[in-house]
């Protein structure tokens, strides 16, 4: 079939019916979804120092497997 994010199977087979029984949600369709997932850093003392940027760039990179912008 192809790709599928492994954080969207686990939500899809544990998070869904967790949430189904604990607020009595009688359709699936009720359930919350995830939209977007949106990790923030603050880098306020790179201003003086550029080397901080590109670390931090590489650190949420390896995080997040998507380059930071």
């Amino acid at each position: 079939m192809g790709y599928s994010p492994r954080l969207k199977e686990e939500y899809k087979s544990r998070v869904i019916t967790a949430l189904t029984d604990e607020f009595g949600y009688k359709n699936v369709m009720q359930v919350p979804k995830l939209e977007r997932i949106v990790v923030s850093r603050g880098v306020g003392a790179a201003v003086a120092d550029k080397k901080l940027i590109d670390y931090s760039v590489e650190e949420l990179t390896n995080l997040t497997g998507q380059k930071a912008i």
